[in-house]
């Protein structure tokens, strides 16, 4: 599979910082931005395939909302029944062209549906034994999440479970602002300036919207899932496994 081109869309400095976008030129370089800018990524998406491995039933849906490019389709491919179906959902069209690229690429034979869709509108959910959300309800408008969670819940089978990942805060402010320059450590050691770092930081101030690790489980326990724990945790970043 081709390597993915470098991440340069915060590399030269703007005199105006437009809100981050999914669409065009960020779905292009989506892979290399994801690999140099999330913590342990290839690490949670082997955690996410090791739980699936319990969670998938033969016969069910399992949907990825927020799919991009399709990784998670590819770490759950080889260790997952064949006749589960995948359901990707995602809102940027360029996203969703990558994803089919890349499976069509890889070869996959499995039942596979990827929709276009707006998660701020809910969505339908139907025969599900899993869903993951990976860093995917970060970018939903806070005053939509309780909605989009529910629906989620309602369309999971029993015993289905929910994986969500996302950047968290801290309560504390002073450990809050200890994990982000750590955080922004991390993404200089991997090659990005403090311009870059940033610009992009910027970029996302009105569309990243994090909630504190209590928060995200409470979300999750008032909308239809019984039981919640983290399964991961890298300083402001956490995982966390729901069940129905």
């Amino acid at each position: 599979m081709a390597k993915a081109p470098k991440d340069k869309l915060f590399a030269k400095k703007r005199r105006l910082v437009k809100d981050f976008t999914f669409r065009g030129k960020t779905a292009v370089v989506f892979d290399d931005m994801l690999n140099r800018s999330v913590p342990f990524y290839a690490e949670m998406q082997r955690m996410v395939g090791e739980i699936a491995t319990d969670f998938a039933v033969e016969g069910t849906n399992v949907y990825d909302l927020g799919c991009s490019t399709g990784n998670t389709f590819l770490a759950l491919d080889p260790v997952v029944a064949s006749g589960v179906r995948f359901v990707g959902v995602d809102s940027s069209p360029e996203m969703l062209q990558k994803a089919r690229e890349k499976l069509s690429a890889y070869g996959m034979t499995r039942d596979v549906e990827f929709v276009c869709a707006d998660l701020n509108q809910g969505v339908q959910i139907t025969n599900a034994s899993m869903a993951i959300l990976n860093l995917t309800l970060q970018f939903v408008r806070p005053l939509n999440r309780h909605r989009l969670i529910s629906s989620i819940a309602s369309g999971m089978n029993e015993d289905g479970c929910l994986l969500l990942i996302e950047k968290v805060l801290s309560k504390d402010s002073m450990l809050n602002r200890f994990f982000i320059k750590y955080y922004y450590a991390f993404k200089e050691r991997n090659g990005y300036s403090q311009m870059e770092i940033s610009q992009k930081r910027e970029a996302l101030e009105n569309v990243l919207v994090p909630y504190r690790v209590e928060e995200n489980m409470d979300l999750l326990l008032e909308n239809g899932f019984s039981e919640c724990e983290p399964f991961f945790k890298w300083y402001n970043f956490c995982g966390f496994i729901a069940l129905k």
